[in-house]
């Protein structure tokens, strides 16, 4: 049997005698740990808390461990993360996302209407965002009455959200708690509202840490959106979880020690090169005064001064850079490959890969990628829910009709391809696939009905130039015809 945060909760205040939304809130607020959506967006943003964080120690006298702060101590951090991350949202969302129904084209062309690009737009932040994170969130709702009353979206950012889902299947939203930082009179404090299928709950908290209901919204609880007057839900609870993985794991997860690695040992080799000199010079016998003065003399005069007895030799520190990039190359593939990426390095790469070769470089991505889509696909269906009632909403409509499970979503990937060799393939299957199969396959042609018409205008042109009794008022024999 499987037992829920709520259920837990709510035991614990029905031990305590003391049962309501605010404490409910409060105990799910508490116990919300943001690190996992925090340590994604650092790295993205190339703050690798590993290396940036990094104290240098040593023993003092007494043998105790102290931060030696004269010691040198680079923090050099290397972006691996962001790279893999946005690899992956240009390959899968770098072409517009495709939303058809052949069986209602008028409400098919509505929705694409209401969406257009900025709806693609927010498809790459969500990508990029749950990539970091391991989840993102996207709310839907109305702008006030008094603006228009619009159907809008937008982006939440998932340490602000707090999902509390069915207790038997951990599938069906039951409550979102969407909760962000605001200033009361100075006072650092949180404002938080409490959605349900149906309303909206606002509280602030308070002084001595509690969250009351906040008394400076007019109508608390309030309905989701008004209409003339009147207000509604949508009869669901309006977030939709744009989930990264099954797991809600982000993508650094598996390769984050191998880029922590990668950045301690090139800060390493920057400290090691900064504290060793090349050269050491032994003195024996030294007729000078300071070390300073040996310094000036070997500069100004190539030569030093020694007694009788007295040498010179030098001793060659060696850092070990052949080993050290050779750990560097391993760290820096298996980054890529626990990463699913593509490392685009000419020597791994190759100058001109055929098509095999790229299907085969672009598998571990494919992979990735193809688990982040299909758990997309599922949140747009369900975003597609919300769009239709929406547009219903502001047609005036009272169907109970919602076909969003009839349209079908396309994805269209973005690899890079072997050009020629595809022109190739289109031009020998001539006489064996259609011309449509062939130029949908085409690698210039984005758009084959518009391909199809310039190709029937520029024939039309050309006929017309080759017979010129086909051109309008053209002479012929000198004169008009009438």
């Amino acid at each position: 049997m499987y037992v829920t945060d709520m259920e837990l909760i709510t035991a614990k205040l029905e031990y305590m005698g003391n049962v309501t939304n605010a404490k409910i809130i409060k105990e799910y607020i508490e116990g919300h740990n943001i690190s996992k959506y925090v340590e994604g967006v650092k790295y993205y943003n190339n703050e690798n808390t590993e290396i940036t964080n990094r104290k240098m120690y040593q023993y003092d006298s007494n043998g105790n461990k102290v931060q030696d702060e004269e010691v040198a101590n680079n923090k050099v951090s290397h972006n691996f993360h962001k790279l893999l991350v946005d690899q992956k949202g240009a390959y899968l969302f770098g072409k517009p996302i495709t939303i058809s129904n052949d069986k209602d084209k008028k409400l098919t062309e509505a929705i694409n209407k209401k969406l257009a690009e900025d709806f693609n737009d927010k498809i790459q932040t969500l990508v990029r965002n749950s990539s970091n994170k391991g989840i993102e969130w996207l709310h839907v709702c109305f702008t006030d009455e008094k603006k228009g009353g619009e159907f809008k979206y937008r982006i939440l950012p998932a340490e602000q959200i707090i999902a509390i889902w069915d207790t038997s299947y951990q599938e069906e939203l039951e409550a979102v708690i969407y909760y962000y930082p605001i200033q009361i009179n100075g006072r650092d404090s949180y404002r938080v509202e409490y959605w349900t299928d149906q309303n909206i709950e606002y509280y602030i908290k308070a002084e001595n840490g509690e969250y009351v209901f906040d008394d400076t919204v007019k109508n608390n609880p309030c309905s989701h959106f008004y209409k003339n007057g009147q207000g509604f839900g949508w009869g669901r609870v309006p977030f939709i979880p744009f989930r990264n993985n099954p797991e809600e794991y982000s993508d650094l997860k598996f390769y984050k020690s191998l880029i922590d690695q990668y950045d301690k040992n090139v800060s390493d080799l920057a400290n090691n090169l900064e504290e060793l000199q090349e050269i050491v010079f032994i003195l024996k016998g030294y007729e000078g005064t300071d070390l300073s003065e040996f310094k000036q003399n070997l500069k100004k005069y190539k030569g030093i001064k020694v007694s009788e007895d007295g040498d010179v030799t030098s001793l060659s520190i060696q850092i070990p850079i052949e080993a050290k990039k050779e750990m560097l190359d391993r760290l820096e593939e298996n980054i890529f490959m626990f990463g699913q990426g593509v490392n685009f390095k000419t020597d791994k790469f190759g100058n001109n890969p055929s098509g095999v070769a790229l299907k085969f470089i672009y598998n571990l991505l494919d992979l990735k990628a193809n688990i982040t889509e299909r758990r997309f696909k599922k949140a747009i269906r369900e975003f597609l829910w919300f769009v239709i009632e929406g547009i219903k909403i502001e047609q005036g409509s009272n169907s109970k009709e919602n076909n969003y499970k009839d349209f079908q979503i396309t994805v269209t990937k973005s690899p890079i391809t072997n050009e020629a060799e595809i022109v190739d393939i289109c031009t020998k299957s001539q006489g064996i696939i259609s011309k449509g199969t062939a130029m949908a396959h085409h690698p210039w042609v984005d758009d084959e009905q518009e391909e199809e018409r310039k190709i029937k205008t520029e024939q039309q042109e050309q006929l017309g130039e080759s017979d010129p009794y086909l051109k309008p008022n053209k002479k012929v024999g000198g004169e008009n015809e009438e």
